[in-house]
């Protein structure tokens, strides 16, 4: 069965809100129904009511660096929450939004998969309730106030816009810090023009659009810890910059509100449940590489003090989203991780030890169809620099082999034995299977883990000058010779150094998800290398700035076999089908 059959049918049996409700501990109230199988809940109530209740333990659920092949973390962590709950403990998972970008594109849904993934699994890939289109609008209305307002500083004088209520701000046209937002994978929209046509047709410039899972919305939402906090945040937005280089913010242009008013109903966590119905908060959204990649820390919040156990998902490897978690959101959420999941499989760590391309449509080849050790072995090197960044943190990492079919009883041993002998734990899976029993020593390792003593600490210190920053993580992070800069980047550096507002900010950096350098076609544990740094943007109001590597982009692109050309519609039923 493919995976939207699994889920078709499991909804047959689907949990009732009031059930889970109850399950959770839910007062009068907190629980808002979102139609029959959705719900968000009211964050606010609940953390005022559970204010001194305990923390529950804090699992972070990482991997290694992403292959065609798929590691299966949100399976993953989808499994290892329903093998706690068969254990008896009281958990939750909290796992990120899915974007219609990579739903209709290559990767299709971020559900999970087989018996570990989430229901109801439509509403949960296409749309939810409706948080990114919330993201989408707030961030276009920033472009809207921008872009109105350079037309009529353009077309009106001083005198004119003092009679209307406006002062001039100056904007440079050359010098606008964002895009416009769409939720797909867009690359026609990288790079357009705007303002075409007559002077009430707007200021013609260069403009395009990001994904909104990258926008600054997004990241606000990902880590603010309240409404006001986030209505803070948002009148922090840096849209552009005038003539003298001075920030132009979205509270300059006094439309901070407005976006905020938008996301009123997005800040609620939502409730979904995996098929053997345990409760999962999804919120914020994915791509690590460009994005914080985090769910968000007030879904993380309201389950630590709902369960005893708290799974959350961090986007791509830990040389990305673990990374981001440990220095950005355990930082800012006041949460330190008591134990971390490095999700590996077989044939991956194959392709990571020289193992051929996979194409698409075209059968597996057979170095992982069958038993290689050598292969495997040298692929091995991947993960230990997984595990190297784990325990940087002070934090001693389980690895979880995702087992497929075709491995082999010798290949899950040498797996296992290599994460030992770099001092983690090691679990083999079977959750995509069977299921929570599939995933029982999983949750015993993890849990087992969590009791333990730890020395978590973060990597840099706030103080740390930025280019000492990137390289600290260039180097002890991806395993860098060294970083080399455009003289655009080295510009910004000096700028954000020397401006106090700025300098103790947080470093989300955005670098391919497919190496632990900047380079997608180099696998395994890559050396003596450099990392170029083209470019810094300044995301105040998230709290941090982002150091761009690569030829990284904020707009990914759709291939040439989408997942769209599969999805479609059952007429008769309204049953949408061909989600993967």
């Amino acid at each position: 069965m493919k995976d939207w059959q699994i889920a078709e049918a499991a909804e047959e049996n689907i949990k009732p809100l009031y059930q889970l409700a109850r399950d959770l501990g839910l007062a009068y109230g907190e629980l808002l129904p979102m139609g029959e199988k959705l719900a968000k809940l009211d964050y606010a109530k609940i953390m005022d009511r559970l204010r001194y209740a305990p923390t529950g333990r804090y699992i972070d659920v990482t991997a290694i660096t992403p292959t065609p092949l798929g590691e299966g973390k949100t399976t993953t962590t989808i499994g290892l929450v329903q093998g706690l709950g068969l254990l008896g403990k009281r958990v939750v998972g909290c796992i990120r939004q899915a974007s219609g970008g990579p739903t209709f594109n290559i990767k299709g849904s971020a559900a999970g998969g087989g018996l570990s993934q989430c229901i109801p699994m439509v509403p949960f890939s296409i749309r939810l309730t409706g948080d990114i289109e919330c993201v989408t609008n707030a961030h276009n209305l920033a472009m809207v106030a921008l872009t109105a307002r350079m037309q009529h500083e353009h077309n009106y004088d001083d005198a004119r816009l003092a009679r209307i209520g406006l002062k001039r701000l100056n904007i440079d046209p050359e010098n606008v810090q964002i895009k416009w937002a769409i939720d797909f994978c867009a690359q026609a929209l990288r790079n357009i023009t705007i303002g075409k046509g007559g002077k009430m047709d707007g200021l013609e410039m260069d403009s395009g659009a990001q994904i909104s899972v990258s926008s600054e919305v997004m990241a606000i939402l990902a880590v603010s810890t309240s409404l006001a906090d986030l209505r803070r945040r948002m009148a922090k937005i840096v849209v552009a910059y005038d003539k003298n280089g001075k920030p132009v913010t979205t509270a300059d242009l006094e439309v901070d509100g407005a976006m905020t008013a938008w996301m009123i109903d997005a800040i609620n966590p939502n409730l979904v449940q995996t098929i053997e119905g345990q409760p999962i908060l999804v919120h914020a959204g994915p791509f690590a590489n460009i994005a914080i990649g985090q769910s968000s820390i007030i879904a993380d919040l309201v389950a630590t003090k709902l369960s005893d156990f708290v799974v959350t998902e961090s986007g791509f490897g830990a040389d990305i989203g673990y990374e981001k978690f440990w220095n950005l959101k355990c930082r800012m959420s006041g949460l330190k991780p008591h134990a971390v999941v490095i999700v590996a499989t077989v044939r991956a760590l194959k392709m990571h030890g020289g193992g051929p391309a996979v194409k698409p449509g075209a059968p597996l080849p057979e170095a992982y169809r069958t038993e290689n050790l050598e292969l495997l072995e040298k692929g091995c090197a991947n993960l230990t620099a997984h595990i190297d960044i784990v325990r940087k943190s002070g934090v001693r990492p389980v690895v979880c082999v995702n087992a497929f079919h075709t491995d082999t009883p010798a290949e899950l041993a040498l797996v296992r034995q290599v994460a030992e002998q770099y001092g983690a734990e090691a679990a083999v899976s079977e959750h995509w299977l069977k299921g929570g029993r599939g995933a029982i020593e999983l949750a015993e390792k993890v849990a087992a883990i969590a009791q333990e003593e730890r020395d978590f600490h973060y990597l840099y210190d706030l103080e740390m000058p930025l280019k000492e920053r990137i390289e600290l993580i260039a180097t002890e992070i991806y395993g860098a010779k060294g970083v080399c800069y455009t003289d655009k980047a080295l510009t910004k550096i000096r700028h954000i150094d020397a401006d106090p507002a700025l300098r103790g900010l947080g470093t989300c950096m955005v670098k391919t998800h497919l190496s632990l350098s900047h380079d997608p076609e180099l696998k395994g544990r890559p050396g003596g290398w450099e990392l170029p740094i083209r470019d810094v943007m300044v995301y105040e109001g998230a709290g941090y700035v982002v150091p761009i590597a690569g030829d990284i982009k904020l707009m990914p692109g759709t291939g040439s076999n989408p997942a769209y050309r599969r999805i479609d519609v059952d007429v008769k039923t309204g049953r949408v089908q061909g989600l993967f």
